[in-house]
């Protein structure tokens, strides 16, 4: 294997600190934050973890360029486009909704396009299908992208759970639990089976659907062969599905941040963090648990 790209190392593992906060400690509960967000200055937390090994099976391929899918505000495809323009190399994201084309560029596709991301839109049909081979090839096509090394959408597969399975293992015997916000479950499937056999990993879908259980069973069983640690699911916190962030739930990570004195990210790192305190707050933790909650991204 070819040395890490220096653009790539990461500062790991990140680190682990105590919230005191008596939303916790009142019912027993002691919360600690795994600060993922602090592990590479631009591609924090999952998205290093998930996108490293994949650029790097990129870049020992000899691949001419780097291609993956998001929505208009997806993070991964910001980081796929940062981490393109720290290595050098060329980045197209294929988006879903052809609707945006040719309208003004939100902030996170802005930013994309500022990293030297060619984007280019696709219908929503032609989206749900890419996993179809014929559909993705044809995708790819469009897009003028069809040598490039293809990253999944929130970057999935079998090397980034594998990149976040060192999560897990920097967690041991830190908790009880351990819990992350979830989008594509990838992070997940990966972090518990680095865990201890004694720990617990917590997903919190940030989409609302109920499909994810499936899908990190496949993604296992694609990286291990198979169900790989313990894990669950608490899927009532998506406040209505992806990137809405009702007032309630503004006014918590407000709060949170005032609190603990750090940025809290809203579409990920702020459900993950309402969902522990409601739980909490409903004894689903009996006294003397420790939670560590991975702060995954930031702002």
């Amino acid at each position: 294997m070819t040395p890490e790209p220096p653009a790539l190392r990461p500062r790991p593992p990140s680190p682990l600190v105590e919230a005191v906060d008596g939303r916790f400690s009142a019912h027993g509960v002691r919360l600690l934050l795994k600060r993922d967000d602090l592990v590479h200055p631009e591609l924090p937390g999952n998205k290093w973890r998930k996108l490293a090994p994949n650029l790097r099976a990129a870049v020992e391929g000899g691949f001419p360029g780097l291609v993956t899918f998001g929505g208009a505000y997806s993070n991964h495809l910001r980081a796929a486009a940062a981490a393109g323009r720290l290595l050098g190399m060329p980045t197209t994201g294929i988006v879903r909704g052809d609707e945006l084309a040719g309208r003004p560029l939100n902030d996170s596709l802005a930013r994309c396009a500022a990293d030297g991301m060619r984007l280019h839109f696709v219908t929503r049909t032609e989206y749900r299908r890419k996993a179809e081979p014929e559909m993705l090839a044809r995708l790819l096509a469009g897009a003028g992208a069809a040598a490039s090394y293809v990253v999944p959408e929130g970057g999935s597969n079998a090397l980034a759970l594998h990149g976040c399975t060192e999560l897990g293992r920097e967690l041991r015997g830190m908790s009880d639990v351990v819990a992350v916000a979830c989008g594509t479950g990838g992070t997940l499937a990966g972090l518990a089976a680095g865990l201890a056999p004694d720990q617990r990993a917590l997903g919190v879908p940030v989409l609302a659907g109920g499909f994810l259980g499936a899908e990190i069973r496949s993604l296992q069983q694609a990286a291990f062969g198979g169900p790989a640690g313990v894990w669950s699911l608490a899927e009532d916190f998506h406040h209505g599905g992806y990137a809405r962030v009702p007032a309630l739930l503004e006014a918590f990570a407000a709060d949170f941040e005032e609190r603990h004195g750090f940025p809290v990210e809203r579409i990920y790192v702020a459900k993950l963090l309402w969902a522990l305190a409601a739980l909490t707050e409903s004894g689903a933790f009996p006294p003397g648990t420790t939670l560590a909650a991975v702060v995954t991204g930031r702002p």
